[in-house]
C-alpha cells in the first residue's frame, strides 16, 4: 500500500480513483465494509482503491480540550487499512487552514482534479468540508458536472451478540469498561496496546515469582483497571499472557502501570516494542492482606488465562 502524507507529492491523478473518506478510528468492521466496497468498485473499473484520513484527528485541531482518546494511532491505523487490501492511503495534514476549505473546493480541486476520483463510497451519515456543509446531497449535485459516481452504503447497525450501533464511540466505551469481548466483536479483532518494555520495580520475578514486562504504552485508549487474559506479540512470536493494569493496591504504589506476564517465557525483552491483545478481563484489582495471598491469586489468574487462551487458540485452528 502506498502511503501519502503530503498532498504536494501527488504529481498526477490516480487511474480511475475509487475513494472513501473518514477518520477511521479503530478501523472497526463498519470501516472495513467501506474498504471492501471501495476495493470491489475499483476492481470493476480497473481503478485505484483509495482511503483518505486526517492527521491529526480533526477534533484535535478544532476542539483541543474536548477530544476523546484514540483507539488507534496512525501507525496501527495504516497497518489495518493496508491489511484490508486498499491500494493508497492518503493522510491529509489537518490544519485550521485546511478546515476552512469549502466542501465544493474540496471535491472539485482535491478529490477530482488532483486525486482523480471517479467514484466516492461513503456511509449514509458522512459529512465533510467547512461547517460540515458537504453531504450526500451536495455530492449528488456535483457528480454529473464533475464526472464521478456517488455510492452510499448502509451503516452496520448491529451484529450478533451486540445490540448497539457499531461506532468508534461505542468501542471506546466498551474498552474503558473492560468489556473486551464485546469490543472485539465490533473491531473484528482484539483491542491492542503497543509500547516499549521498560525497567519496572523489579518485584514480579524476585518478590512474587512471576516476572513481568513493564510497558510504556504509546496508545491513548487504555482498558479499565484489572487483570486480563492477553496474547503478546514480540519479535520471537506470539505468546500467551496475563496483563495487570492499575495501581497495585497491595503495595499502595498509587502509580499507574501496565505490566504483562508472558506464560512459559523467560527471555529479556527490555527496550523491545511489543503488542498486547486483550482477550478477556478476569477480575478487578484487589488489595490482598499479604504477599502470599497475592501470589496465590496470581497463580489462579494464570491458570484461568491459560484455559481461556488455549480454548481460543484451538478454536482458531478449526
Amino acid at each position: 500500500m502506498q502511503i501519502i502524507e503530503d498532498l504536494e507529492t501527488i504529481r498526477q491523478p490516480f487511474p480511475n480513483g475509487v475513494i472513501t473518506i473518514g477518520n477511521f478510528d479503530g478501523v472497526h468492521i463498519g470501516h472495513q465494509a467501506l474498504f471492501y466496497e471501495v476495493i470491489e468498485r475499483a476492481h470493476a473499473i480497473e481503478g485505484t482503491s483509495i482511503a483518505m484520513t486526517f492527521e491529526p484527528h480533526p477534533l484535535r485541531v478544532l476542539k483541543k480540550n474536548h477530544t476523546p482518546p484514540l483507539i488507534t494511532l496512525l501507525e496501527q491505523k495504516a497497518e489495518l487499512i493496508e491489511r484490508s487490501g486498499i491500494d493508497v492511503l492518503i493522510c491529509v495534514p489537518f490544519t485550521l487552514e485546511f478546515a476552512a476549505i469549502t466542501a465544493v473546493a474540496f471535491v472539485e480541486d482535491l478529490l477530482v482534479r488532483k486525486i482523480g476520483m471517479k467514484t466516492i463510497v461513503l456511509g449514509e451519515d458522512y459529512a465533510f468540508g467547512k461547517n460540515r456543509e458537504g453531504n450526500i446531497e451536495l455530492l449528488n449535485t456535483l457528480a454529473p458536472r464533475l464526472g464521478f459516481e456517488v455510492i452510499v452504503t448502509s451503516l452496520i447497525r448491529s451484529i450478533q451478540g451486540v445490540s448497539e450501533r457499531i461506532s468508534s464511540t461505542a468501542i471506546r466505551e466498551l474498552v474503558q469498561a473492560g468489556e473486551m469481548q464485546q469490543a472485539c466483536k465490533m473491531l473484528g479483532r482484539h483491542f491492542q496496546l503497543r509500547g516499549i518494555v521498560v525497567t519496572g520495580r523489579d518485584r514480579g520475578g524476585k518478590l512474587l515469582g512471576f516476572p513481568t514486562a513493564n510497558l510504556k504504552i504509546e496508545e491513548e485508549l487504555c482498558p479499565k483497571t484489572g487483570i486480563y487474559a492477553v496474547t503478546v506479540e514480540t519479535r520471537r512470536g506470539v505468546h500467551l499472557g496475563v496483563a495487570n493494569i492499575g495501581y497495585s493496591p497491595t503495595f499502595d504504589d498509587r502509580q499507574f502501570t501496565v505490566e504483562v506476564h508472558l506464560l512459559d517465557f523467560n527471555e529479556a525483552i527490555y527496550g523491545e516494542k511489543i503488542r498486547v491483545n486483550f482477550v478477556k478481563r478476569l477480575r478487578g484489582e484487589i488489595k490482598f492482606g499479604s504477599i502470599q495471598e497475592l501470589k496465590h491469586q496470581i497463580g489462579k489468574d494464570i491458570e484461568a488465562a491459560r484455559r481461556i487462551l488455549m480454548v481460543g487458540s484451538l478454536a482458531g485452528r478449526t
